[in-house]
């Protein structure tokens, strides 16, 4: 894994919603080795540990890379209080992203603040991806205009019905699989969501891979704390890394308890 540590100046900042923010900020190194679905780890100040984020886009070309993140706790609620020409101290790109193929009639499938780095990944397949969105309510969706920018067919599902279909994202998505064949699912989001999503992949035979969501320490393999069980070739079980051998794993790579 290549890796460097950079202090990016933050070159826009923009609320999405109450709990939400967007940062673009200018990268030198970074940027120039970053794949989608990839995150960095960003030091807070005041916080010994870096709070892993995952990357929502980025230009190789302008050297540009763009986060949104919600409020969870007190790090990211100190980060969201940054401003415009303030630097962020980041570790990236780290872990391992989505192998994309824009050919392919793709389908993605994001829950909540799993809903980011598909706007990256989803971008290069214009009108060749279908993306479905789920969130708690019309308020906290994010993002939509921006992927249907892009060319996308974006359906949204929303918990109380406030926004589109009244229910769950997978539920789209079984939707979505039986209307016309596709060739790929790729998912960001709850662990629940992302069981649902591999299930409703697999038993159509199409290939998904999974973006997981664990709480990190180190970011980079070392302090073992995002531990996840896995499904060996031979049928036996191992623990992976989700910073270091993931966080996109395989569907059925994974063990999902």
């Amino acid at each position: 894994m290549k890796y460097t540590r950079e202090l990016c100046p933050i070159i826009k900042k923009e609320q999405l919603n109450k709990t939400t923010f967007s940062f673009t900020v200018k990268s030198e190194k970074a940027v120039q080795s970053m794949k989608a679905g990839q995150f960095a780890n960003i030091l807070v100040e005041g916080k010994t540990l870096r709070r892993p984020i995952s990357v929502c886009g980025f230009s190789r070309e302008e050297g540009l890379i763009r986060f949104v993140f919600e409020i969870r706790g007190e790090g990211t609620e100190i980060m969201s209080g940054m401003e415009e020409g303030e630097r962020m101290d980041i570790l990236a790109p780290l872990g391992n992203g989505f192998d994309i193929n824009p050919n392919e009639k793709a389908v993605f499938v994001g829950g909540g603040i799993g809903v980011p780095p598909l706007l990256g990944a989803s971008a290069p397949y214009g009108g060749n991806a279908t993306v479905l969105l789920g969130f708690r309510n019309a308020g906290a969706a994010i993002l939509s205009d921006e992927f249907r920018g892009n060319g996308a067919d974006v359906r949204i599902a929303t918990d109380d019905g406030s926004l589109g279909h009244h229910g769950f994202v997978t539920q789209l998505l079984a939707q979505r699989l039986d209307e016309s064949p596709c060739d790929a699912v790729y998912a960001c989001g709850p662990k629940p969501m992302l069981k649902l999503t591999a299930a409703e992949a697999e038993k159509r035979g199409i290939k998904c891979m999974v973006s997981l969501e664990e709480r990190m320490g180190c970011g980079v393999g070392a302090c073992l704390v995002c531990a996840c069980k896995t499904r060996t070739p031979d049928g036996g079980e191992k623990y992976l890394h989700v910073c270091k051998n993931g966080p996109v794993f395989d569907s059925r790579e994974v063990i999902w308890e």
